[in-house]
């Protein structure tokens, strides 16, 4: 593998980067990819993407798509890392988006991809339930055809942003009586307008209102909102988790992670010298960027593979699985490095208008909340568990 940029890619960057300090939101800077921001907030980035055709650039170009390669793809990730950009939502763009272009009907792909590309329409995803998490295959919500529309009954959980969700994609059981479960589910779109679909809050542990609850009762929806064809939606939902995951590693948002980590680490004394200077917390730093270096390495490989026409495989488990680890330590390493100043967390704190402030530096007051939320990455997407076992088949043949 070649590490050095081509003089293109050199100057492609300086493009990125020069776009992104001049076009990007003056009141965002330095709030980074939060759930507590407003929906027009979360979609500003986006909606300025749109108009400049940078959106959706891993789509092809005939829906919207830049024609980017890989390596300007990993370094538009890189850029946008560097700032703590607010990135599109990846429900629309990185889930929904490629299973309509790649397997809807042309009439569906007109009506919902300029929505997604132009950052207009907000999706969420129906696909775990209190009894079907890890083992998707076991989803209890019904799709009953009636006529011209399904009849949906049932109930999904941690429906991520669910709240502002203009469209959802759930997963439904069409063939109750199919020989095996994953035979029997279909993948269907739905206005989240539409009578009988209730959203309800969960109130995460570090005070935010991240997921929810989704009741879906006598919900009518028009039989043109089915993705393919009926009974086959287990292939496009793994087809979607594939693409989830592989973006779910998050190498360039952890690599600027790591550099935070160590200008705190930098600023914060133990016994009268800077943290980092404690060979101990350096041996945890080190061992962190040597394993993500080498996600880094597997994550070029599998960009490459998709710039060579190969969709995302099995290899996106080791993404997922390794990228999320890498999360949960950066976070804990965190909440480590700013010591007592992490102690004092009261959830939701502070509160929005309140004249009081955290105890301690500026960056010392999102690290428990961050760490506690962070905790949810080893299991959405599909567990850690699940994906090891996926490897152990799919890459290792055992």
């Amino acid at each position: 593998m070649n590490l050095e940029f081509t003089p293109e890619e050199v100057a492609f960057r300086k493009e990125v980067r020069a776009f992104i300090e001049e076009n990007y939101p003056e009141h965002l800077r330095g709030v980074g990819a939060r759930e507590d921001l407003s929906k027009e907030d979360m979609l500003a980035w986006h909606q300025i993407l749109g108009e400049k055709g940078w959106s959706v650039p891993a789509w092809p170009e005939k829906y919207g798509g830049t024609g980017w390669t890989s390596t300007q793809r990993y370094i538009w990730s890189e850029e946008n890392a560097r700032m703590d950009t607010v990135m599109p939502l990846p429900f629309g763009v990185s889930m929904v988006g490629p299973v309509i272009y790649t397997f809807g009907s042309e009439e569906m792909k007109a009506k919902h991809l300029p929505g997604i590309r132009e950052g207009k329409v907000w999706w969420c995803q129906g696909y775990s339930e209190p009894g079907a998490g890890s083992d998707l295959a076991s989803v209890k919500t019904t799709a009953v055809r009636d006529g011209d529309h399904y009849v949906i009954n049932g109930q999904k959980t941690w429906t991520t942003l669910a709240q502002h969700a203009d469209w959802g994609f759930f997963l439904c059981r069409t063939d109750p009586n199919a020989s095996k479960p994953q035979e029997g589910i279909s993948f269907i779109l739905a206005d989240m307008r539409t009578p009988g679909i209730e959203v309800k809050p969960i109130i995460t542990i570090d005070g935010g209102h991240e997921v929810n609850e989704t009741w879906l009762t006598d919900v009518r929806v028009p039989v043109e909102n089915l993705v393919g064809e009926e009974n086959k939606g287990w292939t496009y939902a793994k087809f979607l988790l594939a693409h989830e995951r592989s973006g779910i590693a998050g190498v360039a948002r952890s690599k600027r992670g790591v550099e935070k980590l160590r200008q705190i680490a930098s600023t914060e004394l133990l016994d009268g010298k800077p943290l980092i200077q404690n060979d101990d917390f350096l041996s945890k730093i080190s061992q962190l960027e040597i394993d993500l270096t080498a996600l880094e390495f597997t994550e070029l490989r599998t960009l490459a593979s998709e710039a060579a026409g190969k969709g995302p495989g099995p290899e996106s488990s080791i993404l997922k699985v390794k990228g999320t680890e890498i999360q949960q330590r950066l976070t804990e390493l965190t909440l480590e490095a700013v010591g007592h100043y992490g102690h004092p967390y009261f959830r939701g704190f502070p509160a929005d208008g309140s004249n009081e402030f955290p105890i301690g530096p500026d960056y010392a007051h999102q690290a428990a909340p961050s760490y506690f939320n962070m905790r949810k990455t080893s299991i959405y997407g599909g567990s850690n568990e699940i994906q090891r076992n996926i490897i152990t088949k799919m890459i290792l043949g055992l």
